[in-house]
């Protein structure tokens, strides 16, 4: 059964019978045959077919969902037996941000093949919001808020933003000493994200956001990086990117006394039953281990 159950697994995830019949070993018409067997077993549809492409239903999603936390639970069975006897080994898929996923992961990594030579890693940096089900990765890195899912979620640590400039732009521009100076600054602004165009100060009437503005927005974090580098502007930026640049005296952080810095978490994430694989749950302890200290902190 549990062969069946891959196999729609696999055709789910492909998108088609004949993407997961590559991957099986078999004809497309024998894996259409297979998923076939399961309706009829089940006595409910699973798959929407047209020429086009294929769909669950609402019953194959939940059935979808199923076999996999059930597959995960195997291999995590299967795996905790073998590592027994065995150094742990196999295929990880990494996801994260470009922050993190340039500043923090891609550097650890090395030390985490040297303790475990047996795991290879795949690591995709990207600010996209992966399907970690659909897409098959093992963990990924997420910033902020998680929305309510079905995906486990362990908590790394916090990150915080920060006021920076280059010291050539400081020298060209002169020094903010109070956030009604940056009204006569450029500022880089995430484009994409409408709040962050307002910075938000203490003030002793509260929080105070002020709307900032500048020549050039993106909705990238790392060009308006490169951007504030190269001493065009002042931006808000995380720590994970900016604590680099700040240690080595090629930026510099402003007006720290009156910022609010936020608070924002960090989740390492997987699908159901994942987290219990050896080498996934390996990975997931290296994580707290490397980075529970936050390592990025500019107050540190």
């Amino acid at each position: 059964m549990s062969n069946d159950m891959n196999a729609f697994v696999r055709v789910v995830e492909k998108g088609s019978f004949a993407a997961a019949a590559q991957d099986l070993a078999l004809t497309p018409s024998a894996v259409s045959k297979i998923v076939t067997r399961i309706e009829q077993r089940l006595g409910v549809q699973l798959l929407t077919r047209t020429t086009r492409r294929l769909a669950l239903t609402a019953e194959g999603d939940t059935y979808f969902r199923r076999c996999q936390e059930i597959l995960a639970a195997i291999e995590a069975a299967e795996a905790e037996v073998a590592s027994s006897s065995a150094r742990l080994q196999g295929h990880i898929r990494v996801n994260a941000g470009t922050a993190i996923g340039r500043y923090q992961i891609a550097r650890m990594l090395p030390d985490f093949t040297a303790r475990h030579p047996g795991i290879t890693v795949e690591l995709g940096v990207t600010d996209r919001l992966v399907d970690l089900i659909a897409e098959n990765v093992d963990v990924a890195i997420r910033t902020g808020t998680l929305p309510d899912s079905s995906l486990v979620a362990r908590k790394i640590g916090e990150a915080r933003r920060a006021i920076c400039a280059s010291p050539r732009y400081l020298e060209r521009r002169g020094t903010p000493f109070s956030p009604a100076d940056l009204l006569h600054h450029n500022c880089l602004l995430i484009s994409n994200v409408a709040h962050l165009a307002r910075w938000p100060f203490h003030t002793p009437e509260g929080i105070n956001n002020l709307a900032v503005r500048g020549d050039i927005t993106s909705d990238s974090g790392d060009a308006l990086l490169d951007l504030a580098l190269g001493g065009h502007g002042i931006m808000r930026a995380l720590e994970l990117p900016a604590a680099h640049y700040v240690r080595r005296g090629e930026l510099v952080v402003l007006l720290a006394d009156v910022h609010v810095s936020e608070a924002i978490p960090i989740w390492a994430v997987t699908p159901p039953g994942r987290n219990r694989v050896p080498r996934v749950r390996a990975f997931l302890d290296f994580l707290v281990e490397t980075l529970g200290g936050e390592p990025w902190r500019l107050d540190g």
